[in-house]
């Protein structure tokens, strides 16, 4: 419990870049799929739920640190946006630009604000143009603006808060399916709902939630008294994932149709998976393993911080353009850490400090 009381989480950082790793590896299965057997395809398939890891990592994050203190006041709630903006769109904005000057690979894109505030990936249509993975970062920033009200509402009870999504849930389905009764939705805004429910936070947010409702356990005598009681959390919800994960891929009908597609898949995805990836977080926190020997190590810390450059650049524009000069047997996969790792100690971190004091400056 030490690095509990220190408020440290440096396994948890080193899991960002599993996750990352787990997002590249299900991005160039395509590579392997004849010289894997079908079932061990059908599960890396499934490993786009590194992007869950992310969502359940940064429910627990924002709410073990911020709580509902950005309601505290509008200048509060102002700074604590602005954070959030300075943490994602910079660099996500220097990767855009340069992809949009280089007309060869951007000259059939032309949504230019759509791109820029990350609302194409709202839109069917747009969702696979522009830095194509940057979709989630559109599902990271709809919980940046709600989740202080949502962890108000879940210090009030569970109840409220699940009710509230449930509610901005059905609102969003709404919008999208009136639009289509109106005039045939051509441009797909929030629309059709297989579409809804893996690119936005509103069918998305349980992932966040049960990142939240970790992280309000561990705020209260009676919560860490509850967690204290699973025994062997890295253990059990590390099996967890993976059961949880191949049980998703049964539901797939081929090596490259997910079993999310399936509502039987989406609803392990949405509701069990996030609770193993929870309670493995815990297993991180609390407990002294080799996992999390590891994943605290020097080595994984690093890969961690950069993992967001990593998950910017390892496909889309910047790896398309490496490949163009240098593509190397493992698919460039130490050659995008090594830049991952540059761009992030000489752009990314720099230029976060740099808004911070900025940012700190707001009256």
């Amino acid at each position: 419990m030490e690095n509990l009381r220190k408020n440290t989480f440096e396994a948890l950082t080193g899991m960002r870049a599993i996750a990352a790793i787990m997002v590249f590896v299900y991005h160039n299965r395509k590579y392997w799929r004849h010289d894997l057997p079908f079932p061990i395809m059908r599960f890396i398939s499934e490993w786009h739920i590194g992007v869950t890891v992310f969502f359940v990592l940064s429910g627990f994050l924002l709410a073990y640190r911020y709580e509902d203190s950005p309601l505290e006041s509008k200048k509060s709630y102002l700074k604590y946006i602005l954070l959030r903006i300075a943490r994602i769109f910079p660099l996500y904005w220097i990767l855009l630009s340069f992809f949009f000057f280089d007309t060869a690979y951007s000259r059939n894109v032309n949504t230019y604000f759509l791109q820029y505030s990350l609302l194409y990936s709202l839109f069917e249509k747009y969702s696979v143009s522009g830095i194509v993975q940057a979709w989630s970062l559109q599902v990271e920033f709809f919980f940046y603006l709600l989740s202080p009200l949502l962890f108000l509402l879940l210090k009030k009870s569970w109840k409220y808060c699940i009710l509230f999504l449930l509610g901005i849930f059905l609102f969003s389905c709404g919008i999208g399916y009136g639009l289509h009764w109106y005039n045939g939705n051509p441009e797909g805004f929030l629309y059709p709902l297989n579409f809804m429910m893996g690119n936005t936070f509103f069918a998305r947010s349980l992932e966040f939630f049960f990142g939240m409702l970790l992280a309000y356990l561990m705020k209260k005598e009676k919560g860490i008294g509850f967690l204290a009681r699973l025994k062997n959390p890295t253990l059990y919800g590390g099996i967890a994932i993976i059961v949880f994960t191949i049980a998703i891929a049964l539901f797939a009908r081929n090596n490259f149709v997910h079993g999310v597609e399936r509502w039987e898949g989406r609803l392990i995805h949405e509701l069990f998976l996030p609770v193993a990836i929870a309670i493995f977080f815990w297993g991180l926190m609390s407990e002294k393993t080799l996992i999390s020997k590891i994943l605290s190590s020097r080595l994984f810390i690093l890969l961690g911080n950069a993992s967001f450059v990593f998950y910017l650049i390892h496909i889309s524009y910047f790896n398309l353009k490496l490949k163009s000069y240098l593509y190397l047997p493992d698919h460039n996969f130490i050659l995008l850490w090594i830049c991952s790792i540059i761009i992030y100690l000489w752009i990314e971190k720099p230029l976060y400090e740099w808004c911070r004091k900025i940012i700190a400056k707001v009256k």
